[in-house]
């Protein structure tokens, strides 16, 4: 019986100290991804616009589970080749500063092609890229607005002013301060028919079928994409006349967001393409508001960090 009694207290004895090792090793929060997660702006885009951030509480919202998260800005209006090497240097001293192998790419509208780019590159920095909404088979708009341009020199002038008078005041007021801005080259990189030739240059990722899914692993790297389906989303956000508006160019039955296809966004595993949200509600604006019926913004990216941490991202 004292033999029996022994045995039991060496193996409840042998059990405590397992429990004590296993409560010992350090957990890790449910966003907390093995590579800093980098956020890329799209189009006209900045990191703060007067105390107004481009992907708002985005970056808190990660970071308060365990994600390392860095806000980049590239040049708000330009192609995706060199808003790309803007970045790269970026990454390189990203690394440097955390002393993490690669990055996780996460990049909203044009910052879709722009992280494509690097991942096509410089896939040795990247471990992974995420398209949301992303341009990457062109839009509508960017067609008909250079049909328009080329077709009238009124309206090229016109126009071409306007919005690089935008891009300009945005480059500006934001603190970026890039040289070389030109809204009339990003709006025409965003052409479907550059969209294909960007495309066979940096394929990874992308789609053979029109609506279909694209490699999941290219060249050692993951894609990642997700989008939104409805320009309409509140009724109290001023910015859907922005997304109905912009809407217009597309044909009837055809799902967007207002700026981007839902099938044209595709890249690698897509998470969903048909999220209630327009363009801005992608990147939780306007200040948060969104289809309060649909899931929050902000959920979508924390499940996303989960998902890259559980990859072993």
């Amino acid at each position: 019986m004292k033999k029996i009694l022994s045995l039991v207290a060496f193996a409840l004895t042998l059990m405590s100290t397992q429990v004590v090792a296993m409560s010992a090793s350090p957990a890790t929060g449910y966003t907390e991804t093995k590579y800093p997660i980098v956020l890329v702006h799209g189009f006209l885009g900045f990191d703060s616009l007067l105390g107004v951030d481009y992907w708002y509480k985005v970056v808190e919202t990660l970071e308060k589970d365990g994600a390392s998260v860095f806000v980049v800005t590239v040049p708000n209006a330009s192609t995706p080749e060199i808003r790309g090497e803007v970045l790269i240097p970026q990454i390189e001293d990203i690394l440097a500063v955390t002393g993490a192998e690669k990055v996780n790419l996460i990049g909203h509208s044009h910052g879709g092609p722009t992280t494509r780019y690097v991942a096509s590159v410089r896939p040795d920095l990247v471990a992974s890229v995420t398209s949301i909404s992303g341009v990457n088979k062109g839009t509508p708009i960017a067609d008909k607005l250079m049909e328009l341009s080329d077709d009238s020199a009124a309206f090229d002038a016109v126009f071409g002013t306007l919005v690089n008078t935008a891009a300009q005041v945005l480059n500006v007021i934001s603190g970026a301060n890039y040289d070389g801005v030109n809204a009339m080259v990003a709006i025409e990189s965003m052409t479907t028919a550059n969209g294909d030739i960007f495309n066979a240059q940096h394929p990874g990722g992308i789609p053979a079928t029109a609506c279909g899914e694209g490699a999941y692993q290219a060249n050692g790297v993951h894609y990642y994409s997700w989008a939104g389906a409805d320009p309409t989303t509140n009724v109290l956000d001023p910015t859907d006349l922005i997304t109905i508006a912009f809407g217009q160019f597309f044909p009837s039955g055809v799902a967007h967001d207002g700026f981007v296809g839902s099938c044209a966004a595709h890249l690698g595993m897509v998470i969903r393409d048909d999220f209630r949200m327009n363009h801005l509600d992608e990147v939780n604006q306007f200040l948060g508001l969104h289809d309060l019926t649909e899931t929050d913004p902000l959920t979508v990216f924390r499940t996303h960090a989960n998902r890259l941490k559980l990859t072993g991202l």
